[in-house]
Parts: C-alpha cells; structure tokens; sequence
C-alpha cells in the first residue's frame, strides 16, 4: 500500500548508512564521475611530465600531486552525497561565508602567479582558488533563497538571491575573472528560470550581460586582449589556441598515438586549460567523444531525477549544480576548437588543479545527495492529483 501511494520503497528502519547510500546513489553518475578522474590521470601521464621537466621537477611530480588531490575529491564527493539535503544546505551557509571572505581577501592577500588575474591564495605547498569552492555554495544559497518565496507569506527570496549574484559577479570581475563571474550568472538564471522568472527578464539579464561585456571590453586590457584574439580570422600558430588548434587537427579520428603527441611540449597549460587538446591529439576524436558522453550522461540523468522531485529547493538547487557542471565541460572544450574566447577554466575532474578537483568532488557530492532516491510522492503524481 505504501509503494503504490509514494511511489517508491520506503526508508528501512536502521539500515545502515553504507548499503542505504549505495541503494539510493545514482550509480551512473558514479560510474561517470569516476571514469573522468580516471581519464583525467591518464592524460596527466601524458600532458604533464614536458612541464615537470622545464620545472626542474620529478616526471611525474603533477600526475602524482593530481592523484592525491583527486583522491581527497573523490572523498569529499563521496561524504558530501551521503547527507542528506537539509544538512547539506547548513553546511553551505557555512562554507558560503568561509568562501565569501576569502574572495574578498584576494586584493589584499592573494597572488597572480603571473597570469595577469588575482585569484589564488599561496599556502606554500598548494594554492586554493575561493571562486570554486564558492560556485557550489552559492548554488545552494540561492535555491534556498527561491524556494523560501515560493511559501506563502514567504520572504522576498528572488529578489535577495539576485542582489547576492551581482555582488559575487562584480567581485568576479575585478579580479578579474570573467569565466568564474559567467558561470554563476548562468547558473543563477537557470535557477531563476525554473523556479518560474518570466521570459522578459531572462532577456533582460541577457541584455545587461552583453552591456557588462562591453564595459569590461572597454575597461580591461586582460579582457580585450583575449576577445581580440578570438575574434581574429588568423590564428597565430605561435599561441596556446595555435598550438591547440594544431594539435586537434593532428589527432584525427584514431590520434597520433599513445605518447606521440606534441602539443604538450609547447602549452604551458596542457595539463590544465588544454588537457582536451592532448586527449584529441593522442587519442583523436573517440576520447573527446567519449568524455563528452560521460558529462552529458551525469546532467542529463540528474535532471531527470530531478524531475520527479517534489522539494522546490532540491528541484532547484539541483538543477544549479547540473548546469554549472555541464556548463562548465562546455566552456573548456569550447576554448580548446576556438568557438569561446578564453576564460581559464577547467575541465571538471579531468584537469589538474586541487581547488578545482576538491570543489568538483563537493559540488558533485551534493548533486548526487539531491538526486538520491527518496520516499516521497513524485511531482507528476501530485499535479494528477491536484486536477483530479
């Protein structure tokens, strides 16, 4: 009787945490999570030994700094997955402060590493980048702020997540860091879109992108500098979208071959920014194809979890992390075949980087809480229901 009112089986009464996860996980995403870090080391054999070398460093210094920062991810996606969504949403407004501060320290504390951007706080051995740990944190907020004015008599929740937005991207953009300061805003208005924003002021935030586009154009030579380049007709084969151009072209369908490649010799960011131009070259085009496959395969089987979610703040929150992590993948790859200007980003689990390795991990972590199997009516029932 209770299956066929909620719909699924309910809670076992002191289940363990263990076998209660693993019965409820979405065990594809999973499995697609883990063969990206998987891929990930394996192009980091072969993108990152030419850069250890030109350091003065062990051949496999990064691969082995890649696996151990992968393996704490992979453990914080795991705990993070196994909460469930209420504590979730506590332990970001934590980490959202935490997150917060650190970002506005950056002018005062932080360093460039010579890349023309303050973003980074060097703690010697590492260096931690508040923007990706503060991309998921915010995703949580701002669905709970949403969901919170959906409720009657509920507080002005829309209008609260959308003045927090634009203060994280302004911060963003005097950095600046443009890339980051469009994620949120995308994933904001996904968000925004879902919990029911009328279509006019989806284009209006469109035109008010395009106006701060302008502005930044206008304003920062590091901005103009890289929209210039992409909007040249002529690729210098002497930059880094030279090299990678190259280097995809070179690949093929089948690749050049394992460790035959020699993009990686010329980018300074093979192992980061880059890494897909290594996996095209080597291996061609079935390894883009299929690390493709496994980011869609994680969005699109979260979303339509997601779907039959009756929680506004899980519905919602959800979706943020989906489209962000998607979005993300999108942008990487979309630099590396010059259809984006360049942003600095990287690829989720596959390119070297602690903070951005230990943030995916999270980010992942809490969409596998969100999507998570649970006792409840779906949403498809309830409209049944209600026209009934």
């Amino acid at each position: 009787m209770t299956e066929m009112v909620y719909g699924t089986a309910p809670v076992r009464e002191g289940e363990p945490v263990l076998p209660k996860w693993w019965r409820t996980v979405d065990r594809w995403s999973l499995s697609c999570v883990l063969m990206l870090f998987g891929i990930g080391i394996l192009l980091g054999l072969a993108a990152s030994p030419p850069l250890a070398e030109r350091n003065g460093l062990p051949h496999f210094h990064y691969v082995q700094r890649q696996a151990f920062f992968g393996g704490m991810a992979l453990v914080a996606m795991m705990l993070t997955s196994m909460l469930s969504p209420i504590v979730v949403r506590r332990v970001a407004v934590i980490g959202f402060g935490l997150a917060f501060v650190a970002l506005l320290g950056l002018p005062f504390f932080g360093t460039d590493f010579g890349k023309g951007a303050v973003r980074w706080y060097s703690v010697g051995f590492a260096s931690v980048q508040p923007s990706e740990f503060l991309k998921p944190l915010f995703v949580i907020i701002s669905a709970w702020m949403m969901a919170a004015s959906q409720e009657i008599g509920g507080p002005p929740g829309k209008s609260w997540s959308f003045g927090l937005t634009m203060v994280i991207v302004l911060t963003l953009a005097l950095q600046p860091d443009f890339g980051q300061a469009c994620l949120i805003l995308f994933g904001w208005g996904v968000m925004w879109f879902v919990a029911g924003a009328p279509m006019i002021m989806l284009l209006g935030m469109a035109a008010m992108t395009v106006l701060g586009g302008m502005v930044a154009y206008n304003s920062s030579e590091h901005f103009a500098r890289r929209i210039d380049g992409f909007l040249t007709p002529d690729v210098d084969p002497r930059t880094q979208l030279g090299y990678a151009t190259n280097a995809i072209q070179e690949g093929g369908f089948f690749g050049v071959g394992v460790g035959e490649g020699q993009v990686k010799w010329s980018l300074p960011d093979a192992h980061t920014d880059f890494i897909i131009a290594v996996a095209a070259e080597e291996y061609g085009l079935i390894l883009v194809l299929v690390i493709i496959a496994l980011y869609a395969v994680v969005v699109v089987r979260s979303l339509l979890r997601l779907m039959r979610e009756r929680d506004p703040f899980i519905r919602l929150a959800g979706t943020g992390l989906a489209a962000m992590f998607g979005v993300q993948a999108m942008i990487n790859m979309g630099v590396a075949v010059r259809l984006l200007p360049a942003k600095g980003m990287t690829l989720p689990f596959v390119s070297y980087g602690g903070s951005s390795l230990i943030a995916g991990g999270i980010a992942v972590g809490m969409l596998l809480a969100f999507t998570r199997s649970r006792p409840q009516g779906e949403i498809g029932e309830i409209l049944r229901g209600m026209r009934r």
